[in-house]
């Protein structure tokens, strides 16, 4: 029998403290009755003897102590879903915000998942073509995998998002068993409307399900919006076995929020003000991602993060890249010079690429490829630095080939418009073409039987 409380002592939003309560758990979901009859949820935070501290999902103003009402429903915070969710757009709380009837659900599930036991696990090892030459040639992803891309105020991190979103797929594999969640936390109207719109005109709605928390709602309702996806793409993954992309924009947005209620608890804070267990509370979303043995669907995640001023040294972002496996970073000079995506090719990294390319995932070139566009863009970046101080006539004319083949690297595999697919036979091809420029003597990282393969024959000598 659901009880009826009508202690609560005190409000500081988004908190409320409730006294006299019996049988309440950690986490359990709860309604607030106004005197009006509009009902509120929110959720326990924290129970010390006979009182609770619930946090509101919706605003505190118009609750009278005296005469609101709380129940305590006996269940945490879930997610309806189904497979119906796909094509439906929802907001950070799981209600439908598209115009369409509500989910007939399957099942109700716990938002905050089921801890995936370490010896369960897949080692992820197949590639995602995402059609973006920098991930693809480069930074492979791989299904299973936790790829973050890291990004600062003002760079175009939506619409490499948005272009992910709608280009990725499994290679080999039927695209109506490959789903995409997308969580924006804490964005514009104007930035959600963009997100919508690029689904719907390019036709990725109909395998995608979005999230939509807006910066100008409740701060509470950013900490259960990623949580949200991930429930979906849980239940997609391993009830439906299907290969889901979640994509989650901006985990920034995410940590304040968690400061900020941090902050109202009178918790000590930790590093700059973010709570001590930052680390512990982005691992339960991360550590979500994976494959599973004995299940044929996979989660590989892709959480956008804009670091504050451009430091990757900020708790966030140096959090997220203990966790994950890698990072994508895009650079601010590129972005100036017009290179689109903006991606820093050397300090980006995907720990687990070797395991998705090859024979049989990509082609057999792709690791030895990848390193020499690598050593040969390190070296070509170097000899600019060098031109710039001391002068043209100071290089070699093999170093003047590197720092020609930087800026044609630059302009031609890194930039790509965002409405541009490449598929990994037509990255892997251009860096073949861009490698003639340097002379065959230099292509020391790649085997000779494939530079007689794949280079085109009128190459340097």
């Amino acid at each position: 029998m659901i009880k009826e409380y009508r202690t609560i002592q005190e409000i500081v939003s988004p908190l409320m403290v409730i006294k006299n309560v019996e049988g309440v758990t950690y986490d359990e979901l709860a309604e607030l009755e106004l005197p009006n009859g509009e009902t509120r949820r929110c959720r326990v935070l924290e129970v010390n003897g006979d009182t609770a501290v619930v946090q509101l999902f919706e605003s505190a103003a118009g609750i009278n102590l005296a005469t609101s009402k709380v129940r305590f429903l006996g269940h945490p915070l879930e997610l309806a879903v189904s497979a119906d969710m796909l094509g439906r757009v929802f907001s950070g709380m799981g209600r439908p915000i598209d115009g369409g009837p509500d989910i007939l659900a399957e099942s109700h599930n716990d938002i905050n998942g089921l801890p995936m036991n370490p010896a369960a696990r897949d080692y992820p090892n197949e590639f995602i073509q995402t059609g973006v030459s920098t991930i693809d040639g480069l930074n492979t992803l791989v299904r299973g995998q936790k790829l973050p891309i890291f990004s600062g105020s003002g760079l175009p991190h939506a619409q490499l998002a948005a272009q992910i979103a709608r280009q990725a797929k499994v290679l080999g594999g039927s695209q109506s068993n490959f789903a995409v969640v997308f969580a924006a936390v804490g964005i514009t109207f104007e930035e959600s409307e963009y997100f919508v719109q690029e689904f719907n005109r390019t036709g990725a709605i109909d395998r995608s399900v979005i999230f939509s928390n807006l910066a100008d709602d409740p701060a509470v309702e950013r900490i259960a919006t990623p949580r949200m996806a991930l429930t979906a793409a849980e239940y997609l993954a391993f009830e439906r076995d299907m290969h889901v992309l979640v994509i989650i924009t901006d985990i920034t947005n995410y940590a304040e929020a968690l400061r900020e209620i941090s902050a109202a608890r009178k918790e000590v804070p930790g590093r700059r003000g973010y709570p001590g267990y930052l680390y512990t509370d982005l691992a339960t979303m991360y550590e979500r991602a994976g494959r599973r043995i004995g299940k044929q669907g996979s989660i590989t995640m892709i959480p956008i993060l804009t670091m504050p001023e451009d430091d990757k040294t900020h708790p966030i972002p140096d959090l997220t890249g203990y966790i994950t496996e890698g990072q994508i970073i895009l650079s601010r000079e590129l972005h100036r010079r017009g290179i689109q995506p903006p991606v820093d090719v050397l300090p980006s990294l995907s720990r687990l690429k070797d395991k998705g390319i090859g024979s049989g995932k990509t082609r057999e070139d792709h690791a030895d490829t990848m390193n020499q566009l690598f050593a040969a863009y390190s070296s070509g970046k170097d000899a600019k630095e060098l031109m710039t101080i001391l002068g043209e006539g100071a290089l070699t004319q093999t170093d003047l080939l590197f720092a020609k083949f930087a800026e044609e690297f630059e302009a031609r595999y890194v930039s790509q418009s965002y409405d541009s697919n490449r598929s990994i036979e037509e990255t892997l091809s251009l860096g073949w073409e861009l490698l003639k420029i340097l002379p065959v003597p230099e292509l020391k990282r790649v085997r000779t039987e494939y530079i007689e393969k794949y280079l085109p024959k009128d190459a340097g000598t």
